[in-house]
C-alpha cells in the first residue's frame, strides 16, 4: 500500500456513528463514535533507537474537541491548507530552539516559480488565519519563517500519509516561549475537550499521567477535509533505548503498559452508553534490526482472516491481539477490548523471539466480517475506521 492509498484511506473515514448489524452471533449492534482514544508504543531500534509511549484523542465532531464552528470552516474552504499544529516538541523544524510552534501545512501552489514566490504566498496564507488560531488556543505565536520540507525517512517507515512532514510540504512556523507539557496540556484539554469526555476519564486519565512526565511533549492537529475536520490531542514520551532493553534476536518479554507506569488500562466511559468496541485501541509498534517473532501471549489473540493483505478480525466481541505483521523486523500489535472496559498488564504481555504463537483456524467463513483496518500512523497516533466485508 502506498502513500497514495493511505492518503485515500485518510480521506474516507467514515463520519458520525454507524450501525453494522452483524449476524445472529452478536446481534447488539455495533457503532462507530466519532470521538476515539489511542495508546500506543514504539519500539524503535532501527532509526532512532528509542521507544516512544503516546495517548491520542481524536475526534471529527467539533462538539467533542470544541473548534469555533466559523474558524472550522474558514480552514476547511481554503483547500491549500492540510493541517496546523501546535506543539511544543523541540526542534519543530530546523533552527527553532526552545520555542513551541504552531504550524500550518500548506500545498504548494503550482503557479509560485521560485523559493521566494513559495514562500510569499504561504506566509500571506499563513498570515489570515494566524490570529484566529492564536486566539483559539489562547497562544502568542509570531513569525519566524516558511519552511520547505526535504525528508521523508520517518513517513517511510511507518507509512503514513504525508501530510504531517512529508516531502514538498511547505510549513509557515510562529513561534512562542517555550511551554512545559503539563501546564500547556492541561491548559488545551481545559478547554479544547467537551467536559463530557473530560470527565469521562479512559486514556484521558492516563494522558494526563503522560503530560505529568518530565520530557514528555504534546501537540495538537487539525486536519481539514471537504466535509470535517479531523481533531487531534496527542501527548507521548520518548526515553532512549539501553542496552537493557534491547530487542535483538534473543527472547526478550515485553510489558506494554509497563511504559505508561499503570497496571490497568481502563476506556473512556463515553463509549458506556453504545457498542463501540473499536474506539478504544491499544497498539505497539516493534521495529528491530534482527528479524523476530511474537511468543508467548499471555492474552487472548483473536481469529482473522486476511482480506486484502490485512488481518481482520472476525469477531469483535472479545478482547484480545491482533498481530499483523507477527514476524520479522516491524511487528505490530494492536489490543481491542471487545465487550471489556478494562485490560490488565499482564493480559497485554507477550515475548518476542520464542516459539511461534499458533493461530486457532477460524469456523465462520460465511459470517460478515467487521473489520478493523488501522491505518495510519499520523503524527505517530493510529487513526482507524469500520468495514463490513462479506466473505
Amino acid at each position: 500500500m502506498g502513500h497514495h492509498m493511505f492518503k485515500i484511506i485518510f480521506m474516507i473515514m467514515l463520519i458520525g456513528s454507524i450501525g453494522i448489524s452483524v449476524n445472529q452471533a452478536y446481534s447488539q449492534e455495533i457503532g462507530l463514535s466519532t470521538f476515539q482514544e489511542s495508546a500506543q508504543v514504539i519500539i524503535d531500534e532501527k532509526i532512532y533507537q528509542k521507544t516512544t509511549t503516546s495517548i491520542t484523542l481524536f475526534s471529527s465532531n467539533i462538539q467533542e474537541i470544541l473548534i469555533p464552528i466559523e474558524l472550522e470552516q474558514k480552514i476547511r474552504e481554503n483547500q491549500r491548507i492540510e493541517a496546523i499544529i501546535l506543539t511544543n516538541e523541540n526542534n519543530c523544524v530546523l533552527g527553532v530552539v526552545d520555542q513551541s510552534c504552531i504550524i500550518i501545512n500548506i500545498s504548494r501552489n503550482p503557479d509560485d516559480a521560485g523559493i521566494n514566490a513559495i514562500q510569499d504566498s504561504t506566509k500571506k496564507i499563513a498570515d489570515s488565519y494566524i490570529d484566529e488560531i492564536n486566539e483559539l488556543f489562547d497562544t502568542n505565536a509570531e513569525f519566524f519563517q516558511v519552511f520547505i520540507h526535504t525528508s521523508d525517512k520517518s513517513n517511510e517507515v511507518f507509512e503514513t500519509s504525508g501530510i504531517i512532514s512529508g516531502t514538498g510540504t511547505i510549513s509557515a512556523v510562529y513561534t512562542m516561549p517555550m511551554e512545559d507539557t503539563d501546564s500547556m496540556y492541561g491548559k488545551i484539554s481545559a478547554m479544547l475537550l467537551s467536559k463530557q469526555i473530560r470527565e469521562s476519564g479512559g486514556f484521558y486519565n492516563i494522558s494526563k499521567k503522560l503530560a505529568n512526565e518530565e520530557n514528555s511533549k504534546m501537540s495538537f492537529t487539525i486536519i481539514p477535509t471537504e466535509s470535517k475536520s479531523n481533531l487531534q490531542l496527542r501527548v507521548s514520551l520518548d526515553n532512549p533505548l539501553d542496552n537493557s532493553n534491547q530487542i535483538e534476536s534473543k527472547f526478550t518479554k515485553i510489558d506494554p503498559l509497563g511504559f505508561f507506569k499503570i497496571k490497568e488500562l481502563n476506556r473512556s466511559d463515553y463509549f458506556s452508553t453504545g457498542n463501540y468496541p473499536l474506539n478504544s485501541i491499544f497498539q505497539i509498534i516493534i521495529l528491530s534490526n534482527e528479524s523476530t517473532n511474537v511468543s508467548d501471549v499471555k492474552g487472548n489473540i483473536i481469529p482473522t482472516q486476511n482480506i486484502d493483505g490485512i488481518e481482520i478480525p472476525i469477531e469483535i466481541t472479545k478482547q484480545g491481539w491482533v498481530f499483523d505483521p507477527q514476524e520479522g523486523q516491524k511487528i505490530q500489535g494492536k489490543y481491542i477490548f471487545g465487550e471489556n472496559t478494562s485490560i490488565n498488564a499482564n493480559e497485554l504481555k507477550f515475548s518476542l523471539g520464542g516459539n511461534d504463537i499458533q493461530f486457532k483456524e477460524t469456523e465462520s467463513k460465511e459470517s460478515i466480517i467487521v473489520g478493523i483496518i488501522i491505518a495510519i500512523v499520523s503524527l505517530g497516533a493510529a487513526v482507524f475506521y469500520l468495514k463490513g466485508y462479506k466473505k
